[in-house]
C-alpha cells in the first residue's frame, strides 16, 4: 500500500513550476529529480482552484484544471473525446453540464493526454507521483450539485477552536450525508478513488480524522466554535472501494488533534501516518513527531503546504526550542553550515519509509515563500520557481543526503503483499 523501499522525493505543485504548467518545465523537474536520487513527486490537488488558487476547494473532485495544460489548443478528435467520456463516464457529464463550456470535454482529454505522457516519463526514470485527495468538495461545486443527496443540508464543515484559533475554524464545505452514502454501497468514494489512481500511483488523503469523526458547525453560523462532533463513517468507504479497486495507495493525513480511535482506523486499513520535522521539537515525548517516536510506517516531511517553510521556521526559533533540533541534529552527528540543510538531513534520517522535502527548503528560502497560510484566504498558492534556480549543484547536495540516508532504492515497490 506504500512503497516498500526507503526512499524521498519533493513535494511541488505544478503551478510552482516555472510557468504554472505542464511541459518543459515537468520533464526538466523530473531530471533533476532523477539527478538528486528523488524516487518521487508530490503535488497539491490537480482540479480547478477557487477564486483564491486554492487547489483545496476545486470546482470538480473529478475534473483537472485547464490552467494548467501546456497546450490549451491542442487538436482533440471525435475518437479521443468518445473514448474518453466511455472511460470517465461518472462523472464528465456533470462536469459538461456544470462548465456549460463546448471545451469542457476536450480539454480534459488534452489533460489526460498531457499528464499521462508526463507521468510516463517519469516512470521510466524511476520517478513516481503523489497527489492529494481532499476530503471534502467545495459548496456548489460539480460534485455538490450533481449529487444533492449526497451531502447534508443544515450543516457545514470546520475544525474546533484550539490554541491556534479561538472560535475554531469555518471552512464551510457541504459535508457529507454518511447513511445516504452507505445506501448507495459508497460508490461515489468508489469513483473518485478510481480517479484519483488514475493520475497518481499513491495519494495523501485529507484530514483523515474525519472519517473517525468530523466537526460539524450549523450552516449560517458566524464561526465554527459552537459545532460538534459527529461520528465518520469508519473504514467502511475504504473497504467498499478496496473490493472494486484492490488495494488503495494512500498516506493517511493524521496531523492535529488525533485521538486513539484515528490512530486505530489509520492502523486497521495499515495506512502509513504523516510527521512534520518542524513540529518536533514541541511538547516532548508524548509528540508523535518528535524524531524518536516516528514509525516506520509512516511519511515524514521536512514541512507542509500549510507551514512555514524550513528556514523561515528556523529563523523563527528561539529559546529550548532551537536548542532542541540543534541537540537532534548533534545527536545525529549532523554538521551543516546551512541549517536548512541540516535539518533536511535530520528529516532524511528518519526511521519513516519515505521522507519529502518542499523545493523551498532545498532552496533555503524564507517565510516569504510558503505557499498556503490557513486562515488567510489572499496572497495564498502564488510561490513559483525561478527558472534554473533547481541547479546541477543543488541536485549533487540533495543526491549526497539521500544516499547517505539510504533512501536510493534500486527498485520502487508500491504496494506491499
Amino acid at each position: 500500500m506504500m512503497p516498500v523501499a526507503r526512499s524521498s522525493g519533493v513535494q511541488l505543485h505544478v503551478t510552482s513550476l516555472p510557468g504554472g504548467r505542464l511541459g518543459a518545465e515537468a520533464y526538466r523537474f523530473v531530471d533533476w529529480l532523477v539527478a538528486a536520487g528523488q524516487s518521487w513527486w508530490q503535488v497539491l490537488p490537480l482540479g480547478p482552484p477557487d477564486r483564491h488558487g486554492s487547489p483545496y476547494a476545486a470546482r470538480s473532485a473529478f475534473a483537472a484544471w485547464p490552467g494548467l495544460l501546456a497546450e490549451p489548443r491542442a487538436t482533440v478528435g471525435v475518437a479521443e473525446m468518445e473514448a474518453f467520456r466511455a472511460r470517465h463516464a461518472y462523472w464528465i457529464d456533470d462536469w459538461e453540464r456544470f462548465e456549460a463550456r463546448h471545451r469542457a470535454v476536450a480539454d480534459q482529454v488534452r489533460f489526460e493526454r498531457e499528464w499521462q505522457r508526463l507521468r510516463d516519463y517519469a516512470a521510466e526514470r524511476g520517478v513516481r507521483l503523489i497527489g492529494d485527495v481532499p476530503i471534502y468538495v467545495a459548496w456548489d461545486s460539480a460534485d455538490h450539485r450533481a449529487h444533492a443527496e449526497l451531502f447534508q443540508d443544515g450543516a457545514v464543515a470546520g475544525a474546533p477552536p484550539d490554541r491556534y484559533s479561538a472560535r475554531g475554524q469555518l471552512w464551510g464545505n457541504p459535508l457529507y450525508d454518511w447513511p445516504a452514502l452507505r445506501g448507495g454501497r459508497y460508490r461515489w468514494w468508489t469513483e473518485r478513488l478510481r480517479r484519483t489512481f488514475q493520475l497518481f500511483d499513491v495519494a495523501r488523503i485529507d484530514h483523515f480524522r474525519g472519517f473517525a469523526a468530523y466537526w460539524s458547525v450549523p450552516r449560517g453560523a458566524a464561526d465554527a466554535a459552537h459545532g460538534r462532533w459527529r461520528r465518520g463513517p469508519g473504514r467502511a468507504p475504504f473497504d467498499a472501494a478496496r473490493r472494486e479497486l484492490g488495494e488503495l495507495a494512500l498516506i493517511a493525513e493524521d496531523l492535529g488533534v488525533i485521538t486513539p480511535a484515528v490512530a486505530r482506523l489509520r492502523d486497521s486499513l495499515e495506512l502509513p501516518g504523516m510527521v512534520v520535522l518542524t513540529w518536533a521539537f514541541d511538547g516532548g515525548l508524548r509528540n508523535p513527531h518528535a524524531f524518536e517516536r516516528h514509525r516506520e510506517r509512516s511519511v515524514v516531511y521536512t514541512a507542509t503546504h500549510d507551514t512555514d517553510t524550513l528556514r523561515g521556521w528556523w529563523d523563527s526559533l528561539a529559546g529550548a526550542r532551537r536548542a532542541r533540533a540543534d541537540d537532534a541534529m548533534r545527536a545525529a552527528g549532523i554538521r551543516e553550515a546551512d541549517p536548512q540543510w541540516g535539518l533536511i538531513r535530520l528529516t532524511f534520517s528518519s526511521r519513516a519509509r519515505l521522507a519529502i522535502v518542499q523545493a523551498q527548503d532545498v532552496l533555503g528560502l524564507g517565510s516569504a515563500a510558503r505557499m498556503n497560510t490557513p486562515g488567510r484566504a489572499g496572497r495564498n498558492w502564488r510561490w513559483r520557481l525561478a527558472p534554473g534556480a533547481l541547479t546541477p549543484a543543488l541536485a549533487r547536495r540533495l543526491r549526497d543526503v539521500t544516499e547517505n540516508a539510504g533512501r536510493i532504492p534500486r527498485q520502487i515497490v508500491l504496494r506491499e503483499r
